[in-house]
C-alpha cells in the first residue's frame, strides 16, 4: 500500500490468546495448498453478503496440525464484539471465542493431521460493509470488499502467526491458494475482482458473477454501477480500469496508460505475470495512494501509486512475505520497482537520511511503526528504496537486475525473508555486503 497519510494504530492488550511459539518447532509453513470456495448473495446495494465458505487444505509440517486459525480482518473495522464478519455453523471442527480483537477464530480440528494428510472447514459467512472510503467500506453507492474472506493463519518455527491487524500498513501473510467465488448481485452492479471472472444470468435482475484465481494469496472485490475501460498490454495482459462517477475519461484512460506500461515494464524485471488479468478501481475519496491485491487494485488518480501497487503484484503478491513482520520486504521492494519504471535512479537519496534512534531500521516490524507512525514512510519506503538504489550502485546495475528477478523466480508463489536475501545479494557479489546491511540498518 501506498499511504497519503499515516495513522498510529495501538496495538497494545490485542495479543491475549496467542499460542506460544513452542507449540511449532517445525519450521515448515502450515497448512498449505488451500483452496477456498465461496459462494455468496449480495443485497440491493452490494453493502451486505451473505452466503457459504469452505477451504480445504494439507498439513505440510511433520508436526502434527491440531487445529487451524481464521483471520477475520474486516472485523477491526467493527467494535468487537459487533463485528462486520460473522462466522456460525463451523463443520470441520470446532470453534472457540473470537480472540486478537475480533480477527482470530480457533477451530480444533476432530483428529490431528499428520504430515500430508488434508483437512476441511466450512461455515456460513455474512459480511456487512461500514461506510468510509477504505479497503474496506463503501463510499456512497461504490462498495470495496478487501480481506472480508476469512483465510487461514500460517503456523511456522515461530509458531501461529496472529498478529494484530494494523491500519497503518498490513498485517496479512498468506501461502499461494486457489479460489473459486460466486457472487450474485443486482444486475445494475459491476463487481470487479481478483481472478478471472465469468458472469452468468441469475434469478430475475441478477447477475452471477463467478471469478477463479490460481496461486493468489487474498481474495478483494467491488461492487458499484461503475464506468469500465477494458485495454490490453502488449504481453495480452487483459487490465480492466473502473471508475465512480466524478473521476473524468480522461483520467482512467491516463491510468489505462500507466497500468499497462508498468505492468510490461516490471514484468520485464521480475518475471512475467502471471494471472492474465488486473482490475483497477479509481476513486479519489481513498485516504490512501492505493492498495493492492492480487489482480485488483484500488487507487487514486496518482501514476506514481498505481505503478507501486502494480509493482506489488510481485513484491507481496507473487513473491510473498509476512507483512506484519517484514514490511519492507514488500513495501521498500515495490518503491524500488516503481523508481525503476519512473527512470529515478535514487541518485543521492541516501545523504538526506537522517535515524530518529538506535531502534530505528528499514527492516523493523509493524509492531513497532504502529508505535512511530509518523516514520512509517519515511523509514520503510523512503530509506528502503534508497537501500536498493545503494546496492545495485554497490554491486552493478547488471548485477542488479540479475539478482531481483532470480530471486522472484526462485520465491516464486513463495515466502521471502530478510535472510534469503541478504543471502542472495551476497551472492551476487564477491564484495563483502556485510558492513552494508548495517550501515542501511536492514
Amino acid at each position: 500500500m501506498i499511504r497519503k497519510t499515516l495513522t498510529f494504530c495501538a496495538i497494545a492488550a490485542l495479543l491475549i490468546g496467542l499460542p506460544t511459539a513452542a507449540q511449532a518447532a517445525d519450521a515448515t509453513r502450515t497448512p498449505g495448498s488451500p483452496t477456498y470456495t465461496v459462494t455468496l448473495t449480495s443485497n440491493s446495494s452490494g453493502t451486505t453478503w451473505t452466503g457459504h465458505e469452505s477451504v480445504s487444505f494439507t498439513n505440510l509440517s511433520a508436526d502434527p496440525l491440531n487445529e487451524v486459525y481464521l483471520r477475520l480482518w474486516d472485523n477491526y473495522h467493527g467494535s468487537c464484539p459487533s463485528t462486520p464478519i460473522t462466522v456460525t455453523n463451523v463443520s470441520g471442527g470446532t470453534a472457540s471465542p473470537l480472540t486478537v480483537a475480533c480477527t482470530a477464530l480457533k477451530i480444533t480440528l476432530p483428529t490431528p493431521l499428520a504430515k500430508g494428510q488434508n483437512g476441511s472447514v466450512g461455515f456460513d459467512l455474512s459480511i456487512v460493509v461500514p461506510s468510509g472510503a477504505d479497503r474496506f467500506g463503501h463510499d456512497g453507492a461504490y462498495n470495496f470488499i478487501g480481506n472480508a474472506l476469512p483465510v487461514l493463519a500460517v503456523r511456522d518455527g515461530a509458531g501461529w502467526h496472529l498478529d494484530p491487524y494494523t491500519n497503518n500498513g498490513e498485517s496479512f501473510y498468506q501461502l499461494a491458494s486457489d479460489y473459486r467465488v460466486t457472487l450474485d448481485h443486482p444486475s445494475s452492479l459491476l463487481v470487479p475482482a481478483t481472478g478471472t471472472s465469468v458472469d452468468t444470468p441469475g434469478s430475475a435482475g441478477r447477475t452471477i458473477t463467478t471469478a477463479t484465481a490460481t496461486h493468489v494469496r487474498e481474495f478483494a472485490w467491488g461492487a458499484g454501477a461503475f464506468a469500465k475501460t477494458t485495454g490490453t498490454t502488449s504481453t495480452g495482459v487483459t487490465v480492466n480500469v473502473y471508475r465512480v462517477s466524478g473521476i473524468s475519461a480522461a483520467s482512467a484512460a491516463s491510468m489505462m496508460t500507466t497500468a499497462t506500461g508498468s505492468l510490461v515494464a516490471h514484468a520485464g524485471r521480475f518475471g512475467a505475470y502471471p494471472y492474465g488479468e488486473v482490475d483497477i478501481v479509481l476513486d479519489n475519496n481513498f485516504w490512501f495512494g492505493g492498495m493492492e491485491y492480487p489482480g485488483f487494485v484500488l487507487d487514486l488518480v496518482s501514476s506514481t501509486a498505481l505503478a507501486h501497487e502494480l509493482a506489488h503484484q510481485w513484491w507481496y503478491g507473487i513473491v510473498g512475505d509476512d507483512e506484519y513482520n517484514t514490511p519492507w520486504l514488500d513495501e521498500s521492494f515495490a518503491d524500488y520497482a516503481t523508481d525503476l519504471y519512473r527512470g529515478v535512479t535514487g541518485t543521492n537519496c541516501w545523504n538526506s537520511v537522517s535515524w530518529q534512534s538506535s531502534a530505528e531500521r528499514i527492516s523493523n516490524s509493524m509492531a513497532y511503526w504502529d508505535a512511530h507512525s509518523s516514520r512509517y514512510g519515511t523509514v520503510v519506503y523512503t530509506y528502503g528504496k534508497c537501500a536498493l538504489h545503494d546496492l545495485r550502485r554497490l554491486i552493478g546495475t547488471s548485477a542488479m537486475q540479475t539478482l531481483l528477478h532470480d530471486y522472484a523466480a526462485s520465491h516464486w508463489y513463495g515466502i521471502s525473508t530478510v535472510a534469503d536475501f541478504k543471502a542472495a545479494a551476497q551472492a551476487a557479489t564477491t564484495v563483502d555486503l556485510t558492513s552494508f546491511w548495517t550501515t542501511h540498518r536492514i
